[in-house]
């Protein structure tokens, strides 16, 4: 009976001494958004021909957003460009300015955001504006959709 309790005792030991600890959790995937940018999402629409896209990650562990965006065929140099605060069908405040604006496939990158911020992406409420001198208030637009 000794025998069988050391060889169990043995055992159990040998185990748990091979027993790997856990791996630390993966961090968290980046999140993705796109918009599709035109004019008749435009808050009023107008008659723009334009295009384009932003596609964005958003790094949930640095809370860093990065933004790439594209366009074809505005009907005037680019003024301003920026992420605005607004649900689709509405205007709001601008929450990221692009700076100067740059050729198409210009690529932006934030500061972290905060806690609000985060929320407001990830409930659908910034869309990238494009404006141009020939549509002062934007010529093309698209609401920032989860992927």
């Amino acid at each position: 009976m000794k025998q069988m309790f050391l060889a169990l005792l043995f055992l159990s030991l040998g185990f748990a001494a091979c027993k790997k600890e856990k791996d630390p959790p993966a961090p968290p995937a980046p999140l993705s958004f796109k918009a599709v940018l035109s004019g008749a999402n435009e808050v009023p629409a107008n008659t723009s021909t334009a295009t384009g896209e932003a596609n964005a990650k958003f790094d949930q562990q640095t809370k860093v957003l990065t933004v790439t965006i594209t366009y074809t065929g505005l009907s005037a140099a680019l003024t301003a460009w920026h992420v605005h605060k607004a649900a689709a069908g509405s205007n709001g405040s601008v929450v990221f300015n692009f700076g100067t604006p740059q050729p198409s496939g210009f690529v932006y990158t934030s500061a972290a955001l905060t806690t609000d911020q985060e929320t407001d992406l990830t409930s659908g409420l910034y869309y990238v504006n494009l404006h141009t001198s020939n549509f002062g208030g934007g010529e093309i637009r698209g609401q920032l959709i989860k992927q």
